[in-house]
């Protein structure tokens, strides 16, 4: 019974219940959103976000923030595009992709550890360089013609399930048992939470903070990947404004931005939700204009009323030790 109450108590219960509740609800309304077809169209759609949700959180936990992703999800999917549409090799696409991805990350940890920059400032010129660096490098062209049998790579099935929406779930599921369960994972958690505390301890608080960064770079990479199979283009701006979504989608699957606390797994259920909620709209035919309104009133509600609900828990909680610790000297 108290393991039930314990998993009820998660912040990631409740931002999975508040997705089950979304789906009842507009399903009463619009009946086909209840549809497998749409369900699946839904999960398909928020794999992008997911993908950059899983490496923002590894910069959240330490308490940093990456601004850039849009910026790296850009660039590698506009020459991953381009190296696919010349007749490349895929497996040359992706490692130029995550190449990518790898060197943006590193510059934004150099800045941020070495330079002693803000990871907001950093980050959010990293990002106007690679939009700059995009354009270059694309002569201010739309990457287009990308072959069908890439575009296809989306909708690739195994035994009546897609295979991206297999490998993004099992990466989410290995990425929170090293975060869990592994005594690095829990690394990030230690430097957000109390960073003088962890070096004290000796964890090498800078190298896991430049980590995080690349962590964060190479995902970011992987969903300009993603976003070039599903697409089947890329704009200019491709990617653009994409990272408030994402750290949106972390903060309401309960990763703090101050560090130190949130899983993988509540990301990924936040990013879905975000994806959902758009789809929510379109079939309870609400104008488009009202989207980002509704969404984001809908995350500071749910923010909020979650903060009152941990409050609440860690005021009963302080009551309880007060209680134990009177108890205690009354003996």
């Amino acid at each position: 019974m108290s393991r039930v109450t314990n998993i009820i108590k998660l912040r990631e219960f409740r931002t999975l219940l508040f997705l089950v509740i979304l789906f009842v609800v507009v399903g009463m309304i619009n009946s086909d959103y209840l549809s497998l077809q749409n369900i699946d169209k839904s999960l398909k759609s928020s794999l992008l976000y997911i993908v950059l949700a899983v490496g923002m959180t590894f910069v959240l936990l330490t308490g940093n923030l990456d601004i850039s992703i849009g910026g790296t999800l850009g660039l590698s999917a506009a020459v991953s595009g381009t190296i696919l549409r010349d007749g490349g090799n895929i497996f040359v696409a992706v490692l130029a992709a995550i190449v990518i991805g790898l060197i943006i990350g590193l510059i934004n940890g150099f800045g941020v550890i070495k330079l002693r920059i803000s990871s907001f400032i950093m980050t959010l010129a990293v990002l106007s360089i690679t939009r700059v660096v995009q354009v270059i490098y694309t002569d201010g062209k739309w990457v287009e013609n990308i072959p069908a049998n890439v575009k296809g790579l989306s909708n690739t099935e195994i035994f009546g399930v897609n295979l991206l929406t297999v490998m993004v779930i099992i990466g989410v599921v290995l990425v929170q048992l090293f975060l869990s369960k592994s005594s690095r994972g829990r690394y990030y958690y230690a430097i957000g939470d109390n960073k003088d505390g962890a070096v004290s301890l000796g964890i090498p608080v800078n190298r896991y903070i430049a980590y995080s960064f690349v962590v964060s770079g190479i995902c970011a990479s992987l969903a300009g990947l993603i976003f070039v199979s599903q697409i089947g283009f890329v704009s200019t701006n491709a990617g653009a404004g994409i990272e408030l979504t994402v750290i949106a989608a972390c903060v309401l699957g309960g990763v703090s931005l101050i560090g130190g606390i949130g899983t993988v797994v509540g990301a990924a259920l936040g990013a879905i939700i975000l994806v959902s909620i758009n789809s929510a709209l379109i079939y309870m035919k609400v104008p488009a204009f009202w989207n980002d309104t509704i969404s984001g009133s809908l995350l500071i509600i749910i923010v909020v009323v979650d903060a009152l609900l941990a409050l609440n828990a860690s005021k009963k909680a302080k009551k309880l030790r007060l209680n134990a610790r009177v108890l205690q000297k009354e003996a």
